[in-house]
C-alpha cells in the first residue's frame, strides 16, 4: 500500500479535475492506500487524486527524507547525492541529443534540476546554465556544485526572469510532478529565445513495461507522480501550451543505475525478487544502463517559430 508522506495527513488531500482538458469524468484504473489512479475520459489523460495541495506540495514531499528516502520504491532516492557520478554519465548520453537539436552552447535553463548534474554537463561544454529548485535540502548542494547564483529557488512561472531569454530548457523527470503541467509548459515557451529549443522527459503510461506491470509499474509513485502521459498526451499538452513537437523518442530514456537500486525495484515486481538479487548490492560502485523504454524524450519549439 501506498503511503502518504509523514508531514502530510490523509485529510489533507484534495480531488482534483483532469489538468490537461478539466473534466472531471474518469474511469478508475485503480486504488492504492488514500489515492486513485485515473483515466480522463475526456482526453485520456492518466492522473493521481486525490493529492496534496500544491501549495504544501514541495514542503511534504520534497525535504530532506525525498533526497535520501527509507521507502525509494514508494517516493524519492535511496541516496540521490550518492550516484552523482552516474547521473553525470547518463546525461552526458542525453547530451547527444542536446547537440542534435541546439549544437551551439548559449544559455540553458534546467527545471527542477535537482543537484545540477545535467547543467554540470552543459557548463563543461561551455554552456551559460541556470537551474530552478524548489527543494531547499538539493538546492544547497547544486548550490555548492555550480554556484549560488546559478539556482533560483523559485518555480517555474514565479522565478524572474526575461522573457525569450533561453537557448535551451529542459525538463527531465520534472513534468509529471507538476500540479498544472501545460502551464508550466507554457511558461517554458515564453523563455524560449528565437530557435530555442524546450526538451522534455516524461514517464510513457501507454509503453510495454507499464501495461505489463500495471499496477507494480515502478513509476507509480503517488505523492510525486501526478500526471502520467503517453504519446497522444503530451502532444496535447504541447498544442495547448504553444509548442510544436520535433523530435519524439525512447532512446534516451532510463538511466545508468546502480546494481543495488536494480536489486531493490525489482521488489516493486514481487518480494522474492529483491532477495535473490540483494547481493548485487556489494557492485553497488559500477553502473548499469536501464531503459525500459517507457519514457518519452521530446522536443519541440515555440508554435509559430516558422
Amino acid at each position: 500500500m501506498s503511503a502518504l508522506p509523514p508531514a502530510c495527513a490523509e485529510g489533507e488531500l484534495v480531488d482534483v479535475a483532469c489538468a490537461l482538458c478539466g473534466s472531471t469524468e474518469r474511469h478508475l484504473r485503480f486504488r492504492d492506500g488514500p489515492f486513485s489512479v485515473v483515466t480522463c475520459a475526456g482526453c485520456d489523460l492518466t492522473y493521481v487524486t486525490p493529492r496534496v495541495p500544491p501549495g504544501r506540495l514541495v514542503e511534504t514531499v520534497y525535504g530532506a527524507d525525498y533526497w535520501r528516502s527509507p521507502a525509494a520504491k514508494e517516493r524519492g532516492y535511496t541516496d540521490y547525492r550518492a550516484d552523482a557520478e552516474l547521473y553525470r554519465r547518463t546525461f552526458r548520453l542525453r547530451k547527444r541529443l542536446v547537440d542534435r537539436f541546439a549544437p551551439r552552447p548559449g544559455r540553458v535553463l534546467d527545471v527542477g534540476c535537482a543537484a545540477g548534474f545535467f547543467l554540470e554537463v552543459l557548463r563543461d561544454a561551455g554552456w551559460d546554465v541556470l537551474g530552478l529548485e524548489p527543494s531547499a535540502p538539493i538546492r544547497a548542494t547544486a548550490r555548492e556544485r555550480l554556484g549560488a547564483d546559478a539556482v533560483l529557488a523559485e518555480p517555474l512561472g514565479e522565478a524572474d526572469l526575461a522573457p525569450a531569454s533561453f537557448d535551451l530548457v529542459t525538463m527531465w523527470d520534472v513534468l509529471e510532478h507538476l500540479p498544472d503541467p501545460v502551464a508550466a509548459l507554457r511558461a517554458a515557451r515564453g523563455l524560449l529565445a528565437p530557435g530555442g529549443r524546450l526538451i522534455v522527459e516524461t514517464q510513457n503510461v501507454a509503453s510495454l513495461a507499464a501495461r505489463a506491470l500495471g499496477r507494480r509499474w515502478q513509476h507509480y509513485k503517488h505523492a510525486e507522480h501526478l500526471h502520467h502521459f503517453h504519446a497522444g498526451t503530451l502532444e496535447r499538452a504541447f498544442r495547448e501550451a504553444g509548442l510544436r513537437t520535433l523530435h519524439r523518442t525512447a532512446r534516451y530514456g532510463g538511466k545508468l543505475v546502480s546494481p543495488a537500486f536494480v536489486a531493490e525495484r525489482a521488489g516493486r515486481v514481487h518480494p522474492v525478487l529483491s532477495t535473490l538479487l540483494a547481493p548485487l548490492a556489494r557492485f553497488s560502485r559500477g553502473g548499469l544502463y536501464v531503459n525500459l523504454y517507457d519514457e518519452l524524450i521530446a522536443v519541440a519549439e515555440a508554435a509559430d517559430q516558422r
